[in-house]
């Protein structure tokens, strides 16, 4: 029943993915969440986030966006980045998911997930059968819905936790 909501893969951070190593292996679009994801929560884009979408174009991925939350937080983190979006997506319904797919030219087989959260984020991408990496939030300070989740989410990643450690999965590594 949990298993819905496991990540394939669980890290400290979007910035400590081998997104590399990914496109090595055929991957070719990237999802973001942004808040808590990639800087705090309401913050805007910043250097390191920046810096991380210039390199991931360089590799030649294609980049989006996807976020429940307004255009203009939205549209303002994007151009700043240099990425397409998604407003208003309705996690975790899969469709936003599918069409961020669709305006990037890649497919379920070629297209991976980042998102900070377990009810919402990876839920949908899994909905939608793309490979997920969860990452641990950025920053404490949330709205409170978000932080009454995060109590759920802990027992989620208890189980999931322990689950991998007998099968030594989730994990990040070079083939």
């Amino acid at each position: 029943m949990l298993e819905c909501f496991y990540p394939d893969v669980y890290m400290d951070s979007a910035y400590e993915i081998d997104y590399k190593g990914l496109y090595e292996k055929g991957f070719r679009g990237i999802i973001f969440d942004i808040d808590n994801t990639l800087v705090p929560h309401g913050a805007p884009a910043d250097m390191r986030s920046i810096e991380l979408f210039g390199k991931l174009k360089e590799i030649g991925y294609e980049t989006l966006v996807l976020s429940n939350n307004k255009e203009p937080r939205v549209r303002s983190f994007s151009d700043k980045v240099g990425s397409q979006y998604i407003f208003k997506a309705n996690k975790p319904f899969p469709e936003g998911y599918e069409k961020a797919m669709e305006m990037m030219g890649t497919n379920r087989e070629t297209t991976v997930f980042v998102g900070d959260q377990l009810f919402t984020d990876i839920w949908g991408a899994r909905k939608a059968g793309i490979l997920t990496y969860l990452v641990k939030p950025i920053h404490p300070k949330e709205e409170i819905q978000i932080v009454l989740k995060r109590i759920l989410e802990k027992i989620v990643l208890f189980f999931y936790k322990r689950k991998c450690r007998k099968l030594s999965c989730g994990k990040e590594t070079e083939e």
